[in-house]
């Protein structure tokens, strides 16, 4: 998800690592958008490295794109985005089109209701919810239950960091986590039933 930028930035962010490495994109203006910083990011992808060439990944929520186009600079096999807000999806699909990106999906809609949908087991999921809009529980349990999952998948969640460590789905273990400022990552696997 982004974060609404403060008046006067210039609304970019940079993709940190892989083919389009140091590309600037702009994203758009919203309430309550707000990119993973590159410190978060190059964190996560560190987590993500021996997994993430060659994945199915999932990008709910995904505002300004930027854990989905940094997935797929750095080798993903396809990238799901969802993401609600009509201008973030413009700005993206100009971004998309832009890098010459292959192998995406992008859905404008309410990231729960197309949980609900038909689904398709992804290997990395990025779950990064707008803050303090009570959308990150019934999201794991709607990724756990509808058969998004595939199993070993890796699960990206952020969160504000006064909420600690988020109540998994059964079988989901707890990888890593990390702090930075307001912010608490996590990165979550998916092992089966226990």
């Amino acid at each position: 998800m982004a974060r609404a930028a403060r008046k006067g930035s210039s609304n970019t962010l940079r993709i940190i690592g892989g083919q389009w490495r140091g590309r600037k994109l702009r994203f758009a203006d919203g309430e309550g958008l707000r990119p993973t910083t590159d410190r978060v990011r190059e964190t996560l992808f560190n987590w993500l490295q021996p997994v993430i060439a060659g994945a199915r990944c999932l990008d709910l929520f995904s505002g300004s794109g930027a854990l989905g186009l940094e997935a797929l600079s750095r080798g993903a096999a396809k990238v799901v985005f969802i993401e609600r807000n009509p201008q973030a999806v413009k700005a993206l699909k100009g971004n998309l089109e832009l890098l010459q990106a292959g192998n995406v999906e992008l859905h404008q809609g309410d990231a729960l209701a197309w949980l609900r949908g038909e689904a398709t087991p992804f290997d990395v999921i990025f779950l990064d919810p707008p803050f303090r809009q009570e959308l990150l529980a019934p999201a794991l349990r709607l990724l756990a239950e509808g058969g998004w999952v595939a199993p070993g998948a890796r699960i990206y969640i952020e969160l504000e960091s006064e909420q600690g460590e988020p109540e998994l789905p059964p079988g989901w273990a707890l990888l890593r986590s990390k702090k930075a400022g307001q912010v608490a990552y996590h990165l979550a696997e998916v092992r089966g039933e226990e």
